[in-house]
């Protein structure tokens, strides 16, 4: 039998192996040798049950799927690795037309699926954010600015300075929140450019500021890829996108900085094969920014880049928001993980070229 037709697979991220009805090893792409610690040659011919603790378990789920082939299954179970250890992973069965007999066996490790499953409730969740703020600020805009207006009219009426006081807060808030409305729809108005750009520009950029704001008490590492090539990318959104994230690490680190403990480290690499928003592209980029502060407050951590959510109090809520926004319009994913003395911000960017496909 040529395998030769199932040379694609190997263009998947995740693991892909094709069996027989008896449940055999047909061919296994390059995420299957990964994901089982076994080579391509060493897994043909191998009984895919012999790789799952419960091999019972799987003959029986096996026998399920081809009493009804047409229909996907799906089951996870424990699979042992040829060096010995153990991951539970969730197996899907499914038959392509083209596949006559044989039966497409996918394997994705759980935590991958979980991440999987964020990132999708994370991209609806800020669609449904994004198109609140922009109701939201459009609605209060218009009678903000009528307020303004008023209270501009009736203190020119006064003759007591007292009074005049209150116009001025009135005049002073309605600034406020036209400078807090401006900055929710400032993501929306500016168009997206693309220019080829090198992100250790953005990252010096960004550390140059942050050392000029904190000259005594915070060391910023650079732990830098330098054979990450150029790339197209809206520089000055990635600009803001990681000052804003630094920033926030800098003024969190406050205590450590009066200690002269503070570090930040800004850690660039490049991923292959990765999936973001469900599409999967051959290179990203990797840019993590840590820091040793006290972390972010429990209740919070989950809802961080939600908009008007804030560990700082003064904070406007609305750094993390944008960051998110920008990452974004790249096709990116950002996220958090954090814990007291070590607080991580990755963001993954696919690396696209001039006249280059993913």
């Amino acid at each position: 039998m040529s395998k030769e037709r199932f040379q694609g697979l190997d263009l998947l991220a995740t693991a892909v192996v094709v069996i027989d009805p008896q449940g055999v090893v047909v061919y296994a792409n390059s995420g299957a040798e990964s994901l089982l610690d076994m080579s391509r040659r060493s897994l043909d011919g191998q009984a895919m049950l012999a790789l799952f603790s419960d091999s019972m378990g799987f003959r029986e789920f096996l026998s399920r799927f081809k009493a009804d082939p047409f229909d996907i299954k799906r089951q996870i179970f424990e699979l042992v690795r040829a060096n010995g250890s153990t991951e539970h992973v969730h197996v899907t069965l499914s038959r392509p037309d083209t596949l006559g007999d044989l039966t497409l066996m996918e394997l994705r490790e759980i935590e991958q699926q979980m991440k999987v499953d964020r990132e999708a409730r994370m991209m609806d969740q800020s669609i449904a954010n994004k198109e609140l703020i922009r109701n939201l600020a459009h609605e209060i805009k218009n009678p903000l600015g009528g307020i303004r207006g008023a209270a501009q009219l009736l203190e020119i009426e006064l003759n007591s300075a007292d009074l005049k006081e209150y116009t001025q807060v009135i005049i002073k808030e309605s600034d406020r929140l036209q400078t807090l409305v401006d900055r929710l729809l400032a993501p929306h108005r500016k168009p997206h450019i693309a220019v080829m750009m090198n992100i250790h520009e953005v990252c010096e950029r960004v550390r140059s500021v942050i050392l000029a704001e904190h000259p005594k008490g915070l060391r910023i590492v650079r732990d830098y890829d330098t054979s990450i090539p150029e790339f197209l990318g809206d520089f000055e959104q990635l600009i803001q996108t990681v000052l804003n994230i630094v920033r926030n690490a800098a003024q969190a680190l406050a205590p450590q900085i009066a200690e002269g403990t503070a570090e930040i480290r800004l850690c660039t690499r490049v991923v292959r094969r990765v999936t973001l928003n469900r599409k999967q592209h051959r290179l990203a980029l990797d840019l993590q920014v840590v820091d040793n502060g006290p972390g972010i407050p429990a209740d919070i951590v989950d809802r961080i880049f939600y908009p008007l959510v804030s560990g700082r109090e003064g904070g406007s809520g609305l750094g993390l928001t944008l960051a998110q926004t920008f990452v974004q319009q790249h096709e990116g994913t950002i996220e958090c993980a954090s814990q007291p003395g070590r607080t991580l911000f990755k963001v993954i960017l696919p690396l696209q070229f001039e006249n280059a496909s993913n």
